[in-house]
């Protein structure tokens, strides 16, 4: 239940990741419960920084999604009290992923203990999946580790102290050691990142460029007392980037704080693509894709070049299937596997039909798999929110 995109319809109710604020009446009680953990995250932050400076230093940085894969890396859903009646759903969606992914590269599923059996059951036998990983939730975006290579055939990973949106969620406490454990059971070099983030609120061109939104990132749910200048920092150290292109975002509206990876992604190094509204939504969320596609057309990364930005035209929200307030319709939300395109679509077909076109003109070479997601997408994310790529050394 995460991201954002939202809805182009009036509000309602309804157990997702924008809702879960309203429902949950965390609303205003989000800035005090991270007063409590700011100090610990902040600590462990100062020690993350001079490691992951290091790492950089070294050549380390994370690489662009096009770059092949080892293996993907997902994470099954079983907590009721999180998903309700939409669990079924939310499983049957995550499986349907995985063993897509599964004809393309290895995916390893990881599950809690008394879920392997089911897991194992839904996803196939062309799916890993192990029970040493325990997890809270699917979000492997945000929960998992962030790998980097030196081109060299050297891999690590850093962690991002998932801290649960800013303590929005609970329980947590399981997705926020998923990172390191991880790269244990791979015994690959481990670094805490300086800051707090998600996988989803970052995105990088495997260059130097990096692009958030601020209202996700420099915000005092994750990072209390850190400057803008002092986020950047660490993010660029993290990622082993030098430049970072801010989007204002939106605050509030969701428990991700307006993640960036279902709306705009970076296409290579300096390129990227945003997805856009209809004319006619006017809507907080279409705003923001407008102005996230207008502060990327002006920007410039990290070599001093003009960013180059494509369109990619979202659905309309009157014609696809989900009646939910607060779907995630997100053709941008799409996962980069070896040779494909996993995406979804809505029911929304002429729209859906373009995206298709458009994402095989913008990953020549690679099938575009267009999946039903629809419950994931209710739940408030999409197809790159429960994946994590481990890219080869």
């Amino acid at each position: 239940m995460n991201d954002h995109l939202g809805s182009r319809r009036p509000a309602g109710e309804g157990l997702d990741r924008r809702g879960f604020l309203t429902a949950a009446g965390l609303g205003a009680a989000a800035a005090a419960l991270t007063v409590a953990g700011g100090g610990r995250a902040a600590a462990a932050g100062r020690h993350g920084t001079t490691a992951a400076a290091r790492a950089a230093a070294a050549g380390l940085r994370v690489p662009l999604d096009t770059a092949p894969h080892t293996r993907t890396w997902m994470a099954w859903p079983d907590n009721s009290t999180i998903w309700k009646g939409k669990l079924g759903g939310a499983q049957a969606n995550i499986a349907l992923i995985a063993r897509t992914i599964a004809t393309y590269e290895p995916v390893t599923m990881c599950a809690n203990p008394a879920s392997v059996g089911r897991a194992q059951s839904m996803c196939g036998p062309g799916v890993t999946v192990i029970g040493d990983i325990p997890v809270d939730d699917c979000w492997m975006r945000d929960t998992g580790p962030v790998f980097r290579t030196d081109g060299a055939g050297g891999l690590d990973a850093v962690g991002l102290n998932f801290n649960g949106w800013g303590n929005k969620q609970n329980p947590h406490g399981n997705d926020a050691l998923v990172a390191r454990r991880v790269a244990a059971r791979l015994g690959i070099p481990f670094t805490a990142a300086g800051l707090v983030t998600e996988g989803g609120a970052v995105e990088t061109d495997g260059a130097g460029t990096l692009m958030a939104t601020l209202s996700s990132i420099v915000n005092p749910n994750r990072n209390p007392g850190l400057s803008q200048a002092q986020v950047e920092a660490a993010l660029c150290a993290a990622y082993g980037a030098t430049e970072v292109i801010w989007f204002p975002g939106i605050t509030g509206q969701d428990i991700t704080d307006d993640h960036v990876d279902a709306t705009s992604r970076f296409l290579g190094a300096g390129a990227a693509v945003v997805q856009l509204p209809l004319a006619t939504d006017t809507d907080v969320w279409s705003n923001d894709e407008r102005q996230q596609y207008r502060i990327l057309s002006a920007a410039v990364s990290a070599h001093g070049t003009p960013v180059r930005v494509s369109r990619l035209q979202g659905p309309d929200y009157n014609l696809i299937r989900s009646t939910n307030p607060n779907f995630v319709g997100s053709y941008a939300n799409y996962y980069l596997c070896n040779n494909a395109v996993i995406s979804a679509q809505f029911g929304d077909t002429a729209a859906d039909a373009a995206a298709r076109t458009a994402l095989a003109q913008l990953f020549p070479g690679r099938t575009v798999e267009q999946l039903n997601i629809d419950y994931l997408g209710a739940g408030g994310g999409g197809i790159h929110c429960v994946t994590q790529q481990q890219p080869a050394p």
